[in-house]
């Protein structure tokens, strides 16, 4: 097999991870909010008719695709989130792959981050709610995962919940309320997965996405100070972002990454 050969395969195996991540991530905040069961034997349902959906009505972007966004049993359209949010996953994915090619302690880091990240990041949008239980299961596969890299591995993924729940909560008892404890558990997991020099990224880089998209808001009064913005998706595609650019980001100011971050492509 030719480096080209394997650099697409690779590509294309990380599409496929991202896209089934994100409708599995899809699946479980639309149920985990709707107070339903999406673990053990229960099985993918139209969202109208509730017919159950066979493994070729669930692939993930094609069937939608294929379908027309239309349920094959009753002829009711799709939620497009279903759709946007398979592709969105997918593409970072593509993109997970392509950045660490078969690094697997990085890739394998940053997937686990998409897929709670991406449930946090729903469930908030949807219900200005970031459940703890996930935010905690994060911060647990973040340390576990760590174990690979020895002790020092494990410090820095212990010291970088530590920074990321300490200073939103910190601005949570500062603002007194006006910031929610489920970003500060969000970080929890968060600097579990990256370690606290990525946290400190990851939190410059949500806020800052965050004024990209509040800021002209407010300025054409779509929105006032007042209005309540979830933070958890600014700070899910801050910490996104910072995957890609810690490195040149870091090397620029001479700091050291730690592990697993400091690897580079090996195709």
């Amino acid at each position: 097999m030719s480096l080209e050969t394997a650099r697409m395969l690779m590509v294309t195996l990380g599409f496929w991870l991202g896209a089934c991540l994100g409708s599995f991530a899809n699946a479980a905040a639309m149920r985990t909010v709707a107070e339903k069961k999406w673990w053990g034997s229960e099985r993918s349902t139209c969202d109208s008719c509730g017919a159950v959906l066979s493994i070729g009505e669930i692939v993930p972007v094609f069937s939608y695709l294929i379908q027309l966004g239309k349920c094959r049993h009753c002829g009711a359209k799709i939620a497009s989130r279903h759709f946007f949010t398979e592709l969105g996953a997918g593409i970072v994915g593509m993109l997970f792959a392509w950045h660490w090619g078969i690094n697997l302690a990085p890739l394998g880091l940053s997937f686990v981050a998409l897929l709670f990240l991406l449930f946090c990041s729903l469930t908030d949008l949807e219900t200005g709610y970031i459940y703890d239980s996930w935010a905690i299961a994060m911060a647990v596969a973040g340390i576990v995962l760590r174990v690979f890299g020895g002790w020092p591995a494990m410090l820095d993924g212990a010291l970088g919940a530590a920074l990321g729940f300490g200073f939103i909560f910190l601005i949570v008892i500062v603002s007194r309320g006006g910031m929610g404890f489920g970003d500060a558990m969000l970080m929890l997991g968060v600097g579990a997965v990256f370690g606290w020099k990525m946290t400190i990224l990851c939190l410059y880089l949500g806020f800052f996405a965050g004024g990209i998209v509040t800021i002209p808001m407010l300025i054409m009064k779509k929105a006032t100070r007042k209005t309540a913005v979830p933070l958890g998706p600014f700070l899910a595609a801050g910490s996104i972002i910072a995957i890609f650019t810690a490195q040149p980001i870091f090397g620029f100011l001479g700091f050291d990454l730690p592990w697993p971050w400091y690897m580079s492509n090996l195709f």
